[in-house]
């Protein structure tokens, strides 16, 4: 139609009946009017073809551009769920919508397909605004309410699974066959206590940190290209078990699924990694054929996906990460040990615990134009400048909400000079670090349980500069 327009107007201004020299007469004869008519018909004729182009040409256009918008879908992709935050943390139920990592036909292929679960099935967990801390097997469990009861903490993380087995009664066949079970705690009476007092239960699950049982399976560890098990020297000289075998993964959500049974309030996954460092004996790890092989941060975020579907989903129970500090401003740690920030955060899992500890950071470390000469000296800083420089990741619609990892140890390990001790104003520094960039949540780490009274609000004067 465009074109026909455009022939119109050369036809009509290159005709002769155009020609003023011959209608512009004082006496108008007859010709002249049937000319006349013949020039208002075709104007109307010319007008009409000019709106009926702009027309076409609009819904064209318009076709274009939605066509362009719409995201190209697959029968063969499952519908699956995941949840989108619209601020960092809250407390109100997530939204749910499909999966939001592609769907790789090589990781279908190497493993299996994801879950399939129905949308109308799928459990919404309501999202808890955590601020808790470590008391591993809960020896210090009274002292932990305590500290709760007076304080801002609101919850407590205890071991389902540590890195050498399983601390409570568990039923868990494979658990039994590896032989690691010991009765530390009554997981029903601690989950009972802590609830009394409104107080939530995070059961962490340490995940392919488990050399005992890379030990019992060696076909289950990670192993050299002729099968031998590899051992690390940065995890103590010890095996893996490999994130890429799917009978680990059914594992370790087996004893998670155990852990919703009694009641936790979420499940935490933490080692969800490959090893740090070099091996023993120069030893290569073997993962598999280049091309043919999903990458290390895909095996991560397939567990996770995997977990999420299966506890989160199905049972309405959060389900959180932890991981390690560096890979939040270092791609070059992150693809080394398999936690892709940007992409972790889009697996769906409920939250994702970076662990901010100074103490981690090498001396001389540089964040934001500022050298870290001693990075355990600087508690407000340190935090501060590695969550200002990846918020605009975390910030982003369906990211996980971040819930960090903080320091309330001393680590005197790294040094005499190096370090600081670390009381109730280092630990309420980072509090603070992380509240002048929007993060709300937090859990205190130390091991040895030396948290100091106080409310852990943040609130306090800090030097900044």
């Amino acid at each position: 139609m465009l074109g026909v327009f455009v022939l119109l107007r050369a036809g009509l201004y290159n005709c002769p009946m155009f020609n003023n020299n011959e209608i512009n007469n004082n006496h108008y004869n007859q010709d002249s009017k049937e000319i006349m008519q013949l020039r208002k018909l075709l104007t109307i004729l010319l007008s009409v073809s000019a709106v009926l182009a702009v027309v076409l040409i609009t819904l064209g256009v318009t076709k274009i551009i939605s066509k362009a918008r719409t995201p190209e879908t697959s029968g063969s992709v499952p519908v699956l769920v995941t949840h989108s935050y619209t601020e960092t943390t809250h407390t109100d139920p997530v939204i749910y919508h499909t999966e939001q990592l592609k769907s790789s036909p090589l990781a279908d292929s190497y493993w299996r397909p994801l879950p399939e679960i129905a949308e109308k099935d799928v459990k919404t967990p309501v999202h808890n605004e955590i601020k808790g801390l470590y008391i591993g097997t809960c020896s210090n469990l009274d002292k932990a309410i305590e500290l709760c009861n007076n304080s801002e903490l609101n919850a407590v993380v205890i071991n389902l699974k540590q890195e050498y087995g399983i601390p409570f009664k568990t039923k868990n066949a494979t658990a039994k066959e590896i032989g690691y079970i010991w009765d530390a705690y009554d997981i029903d009476k601690v989950i009972k206590k802590c609830h009394d007092n409104n107080i939530k239960v995070i059961g962490r699950v340490v995940c392919f940190n488990d050399s005992l049982a890379a030990e019992h399976f060696p076909k289950r560890a990670i192993t050299d290209s002729s099968g031998n098990v590899v051992r690390f020297s940065n995890e103590g000289n010890n095996p893996f078990l490999s994130p890429y075998n799917t009978e680990n993964w059914d594992y370790l959500i087996e004893i998670a699924l155990e852990g919703v049974e009694h009641g936790v309030d979420e499940i935490q996954f933490d080692y969800v990694r490959f090893p740090a460092g070099s091996t023993k004996n120069k030893a290569k790890p073997y993962y598999g054929e280049e091309g043919q092989t999903p990458t290390k941060a895909e095996a991560v975020n397939r567990f996770l996906q995997e977990a999420r579907i299966k506890i989160q989903d199905t049972h309405g129970i959060p389900v959180s990460a932890d991981i390690f500090g560096i890979v939040l401003t270092s791609e070059l740690d992150a693809g080394i040990i398999g936690q892709d920030f940007a992409t972790l955060g889009m697996t769906g899992i409920d939250s994702g615990c970076p662990m901010l500890y100074p103490s981690h950071y090498a001396l001389g470390t540089m964040l934001a134009g500022h050298v870290f000469k001693y990075p355990d000296k600087e508690p407000y800083m340190i935090v501060y400048s590695v969550l200002h420089k990846c918020r605009a990741t975390y910030v982003q619609p369906g990211f996980t909400t971040m819930r960090p990892y903080l320091q309330a140890f001393t680590a005197s390990y790294i040094g005499k000079g190096n370090y600081i001790e670390y009381g109730y104003r280092e630990i309420n520094s980072q509090i603070k670090a992380i509240h002048d960039t929007g993060v709300k949540e937090f859990i205190l780490w130390d091991p040895k349980f030396n948290y100091p009274a106080g409310n852990y609000d943040g609130n306090m004067s800090v030097q900044t500069d």
